[in-house]
Formats: C-alpha cells, sequence, structure tokens
C-alpha cells in the first residue's frame, strides 16, 4: 500500500464520522484536529475505524503521535510494512 492508498484510507475513516470534511481542503501537514471539528470521541472514532479497516494495533502511548495526516500516513506506512 502506497502513501496516497492509506491517505485515501485514512481521509475515508474521517469522512465516515463527519461527512462534511472534502479531502481537498485538508492540509497533510496541519493538525487534523485544528481542521476538522473533531472531539475527543470522534478522534477515538477514527483511531478504531482505522484499527477495523487496516488491522492496525494503535497503542494509547502512540496517540499523540498521530495529528497530521502526514503524520497518520508515515506512522500506518511503517505498520503496515
Amino acid at each position: 500500500m502506497n502513501d496516497d492508498d492509506v491517505r485515501a484510507k485514512v481521509v475515508a475513516i474521517i469522512r465516515s464520522i463527519a461527512p462534511e470534511v472534502e479531502e481537498g481542503e485538508l492540509t497533510s501537514s496541519r493538525p487534523l484536529r485544528d481542521q476538522v471539528d473533531l472531539d475527543s470521541m470522534d478522534w477515538l472514532k477514527v483511531i478504531i475505524g482505522v484499527h477495523e479497516k487496516l488491522h492496525v494495533d494503535i497503542p494509547e502511548a502512540d496517540y499523540g503521535k498521530l495529528r497530521t495526516l502526514d503524520d497518520w500516513v508515515a506512522y500506518l506506512r511503517a505498520k503496515l510494512a
């Protein structure tokens, strides 16, 4: 799975929780929670969605590493490699 595929999957998961989000409006290097109105429960749903769709376990200790879309892509690429 390449970076574009990973990015598309993460965006699809976010859109399943916040359907008003347009992929083209997301800036890869800006914190997602600043761009998308996600409360802590919604953010947890994103993490659970990634786990369910991509079968990647994300320990709670890593949650803080996943701020931007770039962070998600790099993290997941490493886990999926």
